[in-house]
């Protein structure tokens, strides 16, 4: 198994292309299993696919909604990345509430973190997990200079290099615990991580995907893709 890489000269065209994705993979599973179980991104770019989702013809009723990371804000706080998944896509489809599994950071760091690794544990294996790159190739909120367990299922950060401090984040454990993956870097403030990435460069994104199955999209020409990853 290994990540394919496609870039796009068009962001609106790689955002089509991850939408697809998504869905073929939640027919894939719902026609297996009878359930689709995907792990949510934040950011912006996962936002717009989430908003062409709004639209697909899919059974909701079977998807599961997991979030990758979470930011110690109050549950409504726009800030949020649920708050943003679901002013995107979930406020607007049927996918029970049930099935809608947040991260409890109103809790606490370390209380959501050991609440939210019990529930994951118990979840896995996932159908998908989505994932972004930061410009230090960091993803969800795992960041370069970390320790980071390979065995833990979930991770809680007292000290993010970017605000806020205070997150839960999905360890390399449970990102790792997935039948895809699809990781989407667009904008050109990601060049840099994405060709230290694909020169083997230890960053985050790599300890959580590397080996894995599925497909990394990007709008970066200046990337040469042409070099083994």
């Amino acid at each position: 198994m290994s990540l394919q890489w496609r870039n796009f000269d068009q962001v609106v065209d790689l955002n089509d292309a991850a939408a697809a994705f998504i869905l073929a993979c939640a027919q894939l599973a719902i026609a297996r299993q009878q359930r689709f179980r995907v792990v949510m991104a934040g950011g912006r770019s996962p936002a717009v696919i989430y908003r062409i989702l709004r639209h697909a013809q899919t059974d909701w009723s079977r998807w599961h909604v997991y979030f990758s990371d979470e930011r110690c804000v109050a549950r409504h706080d726009p800030e949020r990345n649920s708050r943003m998944v679901r002013d995107s896509l979930l406020d607007h489809v049927p996918v029970p509430q049930s099935q809608i599994h947040e991260i409890p950071t109103e809790l606490g760091v370390d209380d959501a973190a050991v609440r939210y690794g019990t529930l994951v544990q118990a979840h896995t294996p996932f159908d998908l997990v989505l994932l972004g790159v930061g410009e230090d190739g960091h993803t969800a909120s795992l960041f370069p200079g970390q320790v980071i367990d390979a065995d833990a299922w979930t991770v809680a950060v007292h000290s993010a290099p970017k605000p806020p401090p205070h997150r839960v984040s999905m360890g390399v454990r449970a990102l790792r615990a997935t039948a895809d993956v699809l990781v989407i870097a667009s904008g050109a403030g990601k060049r840099d991580a994405i060709e230290s990435w694909r020169r083997g460069g230890l960053l985050p994104i790599r300890t959580a995907t590397d080996g894995l199955q599925g497909w990394v999209m990007t709008d970066l020409p200046a990337v040469d893709f042409s070099r083994p990853a």
